[in-house]
C-alpha cells in the first residue's frame, strides 16, 4: 500500500512539472497595475488588498530591490515571482556574473516601482516633500520630508522630518488633580526616523530606526515582508487619509465652529525599533555559512487611551477596569477631557535580541531567534500598565524564543518555525505557537499549504505570522488553529488564476466564554483573461463564514463604521481595456450578500469603480478614479454610502518629479433618516515633489 501511494505521489509531482503552463506567483491578493503609494492606499480602501499586503508593498517600494544583488527571500517578496523563477534568476546570475538584472522586459516593466540599481562608489539619493490639505482646513497643511543618500564607502543614510500641527504633549500626572494630563495640541517639527547603515562583504551595522524579522515571521517580524531575513532601515511615512474633527477635547474646550469642522490629520508612521542593529556572516566548514544578528532598541511608544490602565485606581489584579480619563489644561484652571484616541510617548520600551542562522545552501538553513522587551512607565505618582485589550502583555517584561528551519529540493520547499512566548501578565506567562509551510513550485505554477497553531497564551506583539482577521486582546496571531491553501497559475499575456482557502478554529475560549471550537472560513478566487489588450475581463469570488460575529478591520475602518456579520459572499467583475497606446480604461462592479446577527434578512452591498489612465507623453501621466460604495442598498441611514472621485497627475522633468491628487468625497446618506448627520462634501489635496541625485 505504501508503495502504491509513493508511486501515486511521484506521478502527481511528475504531472505538475511536465504539463504545467507558464505562471506567476505572489503572496499577495492581486498584482497591482499601478504601485504608487496613493494607488496602493486606494486598493486597500476598496478591499482589493489587505492591510498586511499594503504594508509589505509600501516597505518594498521604499527600500527598493536590486535584482542583481538580492537574495532568494528578498526576490520572492516581489509581486508575481514564484520560488522556481527566483531560483532560475539566481542561477543565471551565478553562471554569467552579469551586471544585468536577469528579469524579462515584461517583469521589469511590471516591477519598476520596486526595483533599484545600486552602484557602489557613486553618490546617489533622493529627497521627497509631501503635503496634504483639505478645503475645510483652518490650519497650515501638514508636511513630511524624506531624504536618502547612499553609495559612498558602503554607507546609506536617511532621515524623515515632519511638520505636525496637532501634536499632543507628553503624558504626565497632575498631583493636584490626581489625574493624567497632556498639553493641548500644537504645532511641532518632529524627527521620528533617521538612520545610518554601513554594509560590507561580511558585516553590516545600522544605527537609527529600523525594522527586522526572521524565519517565518512567527517569533519576530516588524517588516511586513513575506520572507524577512534581518534588518532594514526604516524611514516610512503614511499620508493622511480621511479627515478628522478639528476639536480634540470635550465640553467647552473648543469654539462651536471648531467642534463641527474637519481638518486634515498629520502624517503618521509606524513606531518600529530605534537603536543599533548589526550582522556578521562567514563560512564555517565545507559549504556552510553562519550568520549572527543582534539588535538593541530604546523607543518612545504611543498608546490608545483605552489601552491604558491605572493600577493605583484599579483593585482588580486582572485589570478589568475602565481606562483613566486624560485631561487637557486650557486657559487658567479650566480643563477638559481629551477625545483623541492615541496619546504619544505614553511609555518607553527597552528591547533587544538576536538571531543565529546556519545555512548549508540558499534553500536549507536552521535558525534560532530570541528577543525580550520591557516597558518603562515614567509617570510619578501613577502605576500605569496595559489594559487586557492592549496588544502588549501587562505586568512587566515580555519576549519570545523560537527555532526555524527550511529545506528545499527540486520543486518542493519546506519551512517550519516553533516559538515560545514569555510574559508576566496575570494568569498568563506565555504560550506556544508553530507554523509550517509546504510550497510546491514549478517554473509555471505554485501551490502552498500552511498549517498553524497559536496558543491562547501566546501573546507576542511583534509576531507577523499569517492569521485570521479576528483578534484576541489586541493580537491577531493568538488562539488559532488553522490551515491555508493557496494556488497560483498564469500564462504570460494570456490568463492568470489565483485562489485561496483559509479555515481556522479557536482552540480555547476567546473574549466570550463558550467560543472554543468556533469555526471560521474564508475563500477567494480570481481569474483574469489577458490575451486581448482591448478586452481584459476578470472575475473574483469571495466567501466568508463564521460561527461567531466578525468585523472587517480594513485600513480605513473606524469605530462603528462597519457592522458585525456572520457571513459574506461577494462577486466582483472587472473589465480593463487598453484603447490605444497610453490610454487605459477599467470598469468594475462588486455585489455582496452580508448576513448580520439578529437580522431577519441579509443585506446587500454594492461598489462600482471607473478608472481612466492617460500617458500623452513619457513625462506626463494623468489618471482619474470614481468609486461609488453603498453598504446597504435597501436604505441610506446607518452604514457607509459615499461617492469618491480622484484625479491625479504626474510630471517628470529630468531629475524632478511632481505628483498631485485631488479627491472629492460626497456622503450619500439621507439627511432626513440618517442616525448620524451626513458629512458635508470633502475636498482633499495631496502634493509630492521628488528629486533624485
Amino acid at each position: 500500500m505504501r508503495r502504491v501511494l509513493a508511486v501515486g505521489w511521484v506521478g502527481v509531482l511528475g504531472w505538475w512539472l511536465v504539463f504545467a503552463v507558464p505562471a506567476r506567483a505572489a503572496p499577495y491578493e492581486v498584482e497591482p497595475e499601478a504601485a504608487g503609494e496613493l494607488d496602493l492606499l486606494a486598493l486597500a480602501e476598496e478591499g482589493a488588498i489587505s492591510g498586511e499586503t499594503l504594508a509589505a508593498l509600501l516597505a518594498l517600494r521604499r527600500s527598493g530591490v536590486d535584482p542583481r544583488l538580492a537574495s532568494r527571500a528578498t526576490l520572492y517578496g516581489l509581486p508575481g515571482l514564484t520560488y522556481a523563477e527566483v531560483d532560475a534568476l539566481l542561477l543565471r546570475h551565478g553562471e554569467s556574473q552579469s551586471a544585468v538584472s536577469g528579469l524579462t522586459e515584461e517583469e521589469e516593466r511590471r516591477l519598476a516601482s520596486f526595483l533599484v540599481k545600486r552602484e557602489p562608489g557613486r553618490l546617489t539619493g533622493d529627497a521627497r516633500l509631501l503635503m496634504a490639505f483639505a478645503a475645510s482646513d483652518s490650519l497650515l497643511p501638514p508636511a513630511a520630508l524624506q531624504v536618502r543618500a547612499s553609495g559612498v564607502a558602503g554607507v546609506r543614510t536617511g532621515v524623515l522630518v515632519s511638520l505636525a500641527r496637532r501634536r499632543l504633549g507628553m503624558l504626565r500626572r497632575d498631583a493636584a488633580r490626581r489625574a493624567l494630563v497632556v498639553d493641548a495640541p500644537g504645532a511641532a517639527v518632529l524627527l521620528p526616523k533617521f538612520y545610518a547603515q554601513w554594509s560590507g562583504e561580511r558585516a553590516s551595522v545600522l544605527a537609527g530606526t529600523y525594522r527586522l524579522g526572521f524565519g517565518q515571521r512567527l517569533t519576530l517580524d516588524t517588516t511586513s515582508l513575506p520572507s524577512p531575513e534581518g534588518f532594514l532601515p526604516d524611514d516610512g511615512v503614511r499620508p493622511p487619509g480621511a479627515l478628522e474633527r478639528e476639536c480634540l477635547v470635550s465640553g467647552t474646550g473648543c469654539e462651536p465652529e471648531e467642534r463641527l469642522s474637519d481638518v486634515t490629520p498629520d502624517f503618521a508612521w509606524d513606531e518600529g525599533f530605534r537603536g543599533v542593529a548589526g550582522r556578521v556572516r562567514g563560512p564555517v566548514g565545507m559549504g556552510a555559512t553562519l550568520s549572527l544578528t543582534g539588535f538593541g532598541s530604546y523607543q518612545h511608544r504611543s498608546l490608545k487611551r483605552s489601552a491604558v490602565l491605572d493600577r493605583s485606581a484599579c483593585a482588580d489584579p486582572r485589570g478589568t477596569c475602565r481606562a483613566p480619563e486624560v485631561l487637557v489644561p486650557l486657559s487658567g484652571s479650566h480643563v477638559e477631557k481629551l477625545t483623541a484616541r492615541t496619546v504619544p510617548g505614553v511609555f518607553r520600551e527597552w528591547a533587544g535580541g538576536g538571531n543565529a542562522m546556519l545555512s548549508v545552501s540558499p534553500r536549507a538553513h536552521v535558525g534560532l531567534t530570541g528577543w525580550a522587551a520591557r516597558p518603562v512607565w515614567s509617570l510619578e505618582g501613577a502605576r500605569l500598565d496595559f489594559q487586557p485589550s492592549a496588544r502588549y502583555p501587562a505586568g512587566g517584561g515580555f519576549g519570545a524564543l523560537g527555532l526555524d528551519a527550511a529545506w528545499g529540493r527540486g520543486a518542493v520547499d519546506l519551512f517550519f518555525e516553533g516559538t515560545r512566548s514569555f510574559d508576566a501578565a496575570p494568569d498568563g506567562g506565555g504560550g506556544f505557537a508553530a507554523l509550517q509551510r509546504t510550497v510546491l513550485s514549478g517554473a509555471q505554477r505554485e501551490l502552498e499549504v500552511a498549517l498553524r497553531y497559536y496558543g491562547r497564551d501566546f501573546a507576542n506583539p511583534y509576531s507577523g505570522a499569517p492569521s485570521g482577521p479576528d483578534a484576541l486582546e489586541g493580537l491577531r496571531v493568538r488562539n488559532e488553529l488553522g490551515a491555508r491553501v493557496r494556488y497560483l497559475q498564469r500564462e504570460e499575456r494570456v490568463w492568470r488564476v489565483r485562489g485561496q482557502v483559509d479555515a481556522w478554529t479557536l482552540p480555547a475560549d476567546g473574549t466570550e466564554p463558550g467560543t472554543a471550537g468556533t469555526m471560521q472560513v474564508r475563500a477567494s478566487a480570481r481569474a483574469d483573461w489577458l490575451a486581448w489588450p482591448r478586452f481584459q475581463p476578470s472575475l473574483q469570488v469571495e466567501l466568508r463564514g463564521s460561527g461567531a460575529c466578525f468585523t472587517d478591520t480594513g485600513v480605513d475602518a473606524e469605530d462603528g463604521a462597519t457592522s458585525c456579520a456572520r457571513g459574506r459572499q461577494r462577486v466582483i467583475a472587472r473589465v480593463r481595456s487598453e484603447l490605444t497606446e497610453g490610454v487605459t480604461v477599467a470598469v468594475q462592479y462588486g455585489h455582496a450578500r452580508v448576513v448580520e446577527p439578529d437580522a431577519l434578512e441579509p443585506r446587500y452591498d454594492g461598489q462600482a469603480v471607473l478608472e481612466v489612465r492617460l500617458t500623452p507623453v513619457d513625462s506626463v501621466k494623468l489618471g482619474g478614479r470614481v468609486v461609488w460604495k453603498d453598504e446597504d442598498l435597501s436604505e441610506r441611514s446607518r452604514l457607509r454610502q459615499e461617492l469618491r472621485t480622484a484625479v491625479d497627475a504626474s510630471w517628470a522633468l529630468r531629475a524632478v518629479t511632481a505628483r498631485t491628487r485631488y479627491t472629492w468625497v460626497l456622503d450619500l446618506k439621507d439627511a432626513r433618516t440618517a442616525r448620524v448627520p451626513p458629512d458635508p462634501p470633502r475636498h482633499l489635496f495631496h502634493l509630492e515633489v521628488e528629486t533624485r541625485f
